[in-house]
């Protein structure tokens, strides 16, 4: 049974800020939390920011063996050729490939590290499921933007996920600088949602992977938000980590440099939280974006 829909997008509304509805962590006050890799003040810069950063969280050995296995999956055309890998509009190099976790024994493994899982279920007090992974790819002089959305936005309208009880963990395996198209953050903006304009077509997915056109927000929302909180780019050196709530505003530049970017993405939602029917009422999209096996994850 589909819950009330608390956030409606892409129908009959007004764009504008409209105040989230539900917590950013859930767990017991900051103060009071323990065990989790987490301190009451990293939790409460969770809270504030939406965000938490981890400077070069796994060893440069460990960052070899994944950026080897992504280089491979780049360059074989199997996979380039295969449904849930996305290519640049242009250049045709890869996008985005998805489905990570399950397409490498390597990634699955990841997917499971306690130095994730940890925190995550601390956040959001509850076993997690992953909703979706990929790795996204910025080739040198070619990786084009990815504009401003909430993934919340689309994940409510195209999935049915229905409250804000997700995470995104993104790993970086080559160096991240604002040259080559890092991730772009705007603190605080996860403490509102913006309803955006017009209706989904049918099957949006296979265009919107590469290009946005629709979940996009309006110019003025975007202003307010970055008035409000400034624009983080999240630059560190490879093997840093990013842990984002799922409604944070968020996108990135263009790789203007020679130098490809490529992080690895898993999307970590509560068990308590699964899916129903997407609320823009259109067909759900394949397993492959949007997993509906709600297995409860454990850390390896």
């Amino acid at each position: 049974m589909i819950e009330t829909n608390l956030y409606p997008s892409r129908c009959n509304v007004e764009p504008g800020l409209l105040k989230r509805k539900d917590p950013v962590y859930y767990g017991p006050p900051a103060s009071r939390a323990s065990g989790a890799r987490l301190s009451a003040r990293q939790i409460e810069n969770y809270v504030e920011n939406g965000f938490l950063f981890f400077k070069a969280l796994f060893s440069p050995s460990e960052v070899a063996q994944y950026k080897a296995v992504l280089d491979r999956l780049r360059q074989d055309e199997g996979v380039r050729a295969d449904e849930e890998s996305f290519l640049e509009t242009d250049s045709h190099e890869v996008r985005s490939i998805f489905n990570i976790h399950r397409r490498d024994p390597v990634f699955r493994e990841l997917a499971r590290d306690p130095r994730i899982l940890q925190p995550v279920m601390t956040l959001l007090a509850s076993p997690v499921y992953i909703h979706q992974s990929r790795v996204n790819y910025k080739p040198g002089f070619h990786g084009r933007e990815f504009f401003w959305f909430s993934d919340f936005e689309t994940w409510h309208v195209e999935d049915g996920m229905p409250r804000m009880r997700a995470i995104s963990c993104s790993i970086v395996f080559t160096e991240n600088d604002f040259y080559n198209g890092p991730l772009l953050l705007i603190p605080g903006s996860h403490q509102y949602f913006i309803p955006c304009l017009g209706e989904t077509p049918p099957d949006h997915y296979k265009q919107s992977l590469r290009r946005q056109e629709y979940g996009v927000p309006d110019p003025e929302s975007l202003k307010r938000l970055m008035d409000r909180g400034g624009v983080y780019p999240a630059c560190g050196p490879a093997g840093s980590m990013i842990l984002f709530d799922c409604n944070i505003m968020h996108g990135s530049n263009r790789n203007i440099s020679p130098w490809p970017r490529s992080n690895v993405f898993f999307v970590y939602n509560s068990v308590e939280n699964y899916l129903e029917k997407p609320f823009g009422k259109q067909k759900q999209r394949p397993e492959y974006i949007a997993s509906r096996d709600f297995s409860p994850l454990r850390a390896d």
